[in-house]
């Protein structure tokens, strides 16, 4: 009997080990490769000095480029440094990954118990030196202080990279009272209720403030890029993105999507702004049966009562005359609008 029970014991126990050290060899291959990339990256741009100014030498070749100069114009110096990108890095220039905050504001190396999606993570210098990525959705912050260390360090990494080109960081909102869908944890931001709160109080004036003060917090730790607001309309009572939208009216939603990116962007971009990239383009509302499309079983979308055009109208009459700086599409596939079938991307 004891001999019975022993070898199942032995056997799990086995397993355990077993467990541990391929646990621990994943954690100390990422952290590995999280060095192998930080060693990868080339020195710290040094300063360049003309006509009494100071510029940074960003690809480190000794002399004052164009699109290293700030008082050449936008055009000049995207075109500059269009010149000088192989195609890696233009590719790098075309995807936006998640991204989170090693412990205590230091960079992502390693997994975190605390984030179970550091498990499928790379590592940070493995994501700016290797893939050559530029831009970041970042996830939770929870100590802006901590965040604000982060933000130096990784734009710190990139100086390093060939070009020296700054990491832009994107975000979900951050200003819920309430954690819900596609809200994101942040500590010591402003608290409002979601955008379909400001809807019920139907002000244009309210909504501007918030966008304009939630401009300041995300802009005070470097946060460039607000990937919202949702100009999709409520009209599936399933869907489970109805509090992050300005409801089912769509001239009020078309009224206060204009606020809101005004708000956040200004009357024009500027060096004070943070870029809107409005959802989901164009109209991601009118889900079947209310499943989400980021799942196979959700792709579809339709419209009774042919109503594709009224999803249109927060767009047309909100969005873009506002100038959001971006557009983001939704996942599924808008059914009966075109002949193939085929989905918004």
């Amino acid at each position: 009997m004891k001999k019975a029970i022993s070898i199942p014991l032995y056997t799990l126990g086995a397993l355990l080990v077993v467990l541990g050290l391929a646990v621990g060899l994943f954690f100390l291959a990422k952290k590995i490769k999280a060095a192998k990339y930080t060693k990868m990256a080339g020195p710290t741009a040094s300063i360049l000095t003309h006509d009494n100014l100071t510029f940074r030498d960003l690809n480190k070749n000794g002399r004052l480029d164009i699109y290293e100069d700030n008082r050449q114009s936008l055009e000049a110096r995207v075109e500059d440094l269009l010149g000088q990108m192989t195609l890696e890095e233009k590719a790098g220039m075309q995807f936006i990954n998640m991204i989170i905050m090693g412990k205590k504001g230091k960079l992502f190396s390693t997994p975190m118990t605390s984030h179970l999606v550091s498990l499928v993570l790379p590592p940070t210098a493995q994501e700016v030196v290797g893939k050559k990525l530029n831009h970041f959705n970042i996830l939770a912050i929870e100590n802006p202080v901590h965040y604000a260390e982060w933000q130096n360090r990784i734009q710190q990494l990139a100086e390093r990279t060939r070009l020296g080109i700054p990491i832009t960081i994107a975000s979900d909102p951050r200003h819920s009272a309430q954690k819900a869908v596609a809200v994101e944890l942040t500590g010591g931001f402003s608290k409002w209720c979601e955008p379909i709160g400001l809807a019920a109080a139907r002000d244009s004036l309210l909504t501007f403030q918030f966008g304009d003060i939630a401009r300041q917090e995300y802009r005070a730790i470097g946060i460039h890029q607000a990937l919202h607001p949702m100009a999709d309309l409520a009209t599936e009572p399933r869907w489970p993105r109805i509090s992050g939208t300005f409801g089912e009216d769509a001239d009020l939603a078309a009224a206060l999507s204009f606020a809101y990116i005004r708000g956040f962007q200004g009357d024009f971009l500027s060096s004070t702004s943070v870029a809107c990239m409005s959802k989901h383009f164009s109209g991601g509302g009118p889900q079947k049966d209310g499943l989400d499309p980021h799942l196979p079983i959700g792709k579809e979308q339709v419209y009774p009562g042919d109503n594709f055009d009224y999803h249109l109208i927060p767009f047309e009459k909100g969005v873009f005359p506002a100038g959001t700086a971006q557009i983001m599409p939704y996942y599924g596939i808008p059914m009966g609008q075109t002949k193939e079938d085929v989905g918004f991307n």
